[in-house]
């Protein structure tokens, strides 16, 4: 798993190919961010990792997001974002 850093880390899984790596974000304190898949062309599992070391997991689909808000239940310090 790659760990998502600089521009990657805005930018997650948009404009790849199905066979890329899956990314980990990791986050120096709980965030509450939300998550799209526009401009992903294949659906993806995201596993949101919570301070408390729980977790959240949710099948992604392509384009999907843009209207709505794609987040977990609470803040999370992890995200991986892994191609179905």
């Amino acid at each position: 798993m790659k760990q998502a850093k600089g521009i990657n880390k805005y930018i997650g899984l948009m404009f790849k190919s199905r066979n890329t790596e899956p990314l980990e974000f990791i986050f120096e304190k709980p965030v509450s961010i939300s998550i799209h898949s526009l401009f992903v062309f294949f659906s993806f599992k995201a596993i949101w990792t919570f301070e408390d070391g729980t977790k959240e997991e949710r099948i992604i689909k392509s384009f999907s997001g843009l209207w709505e808000s794609i987040k977990p239940s609470k803040s999370f310090i992890k995200l991986q974002e892994i191609p179905l």
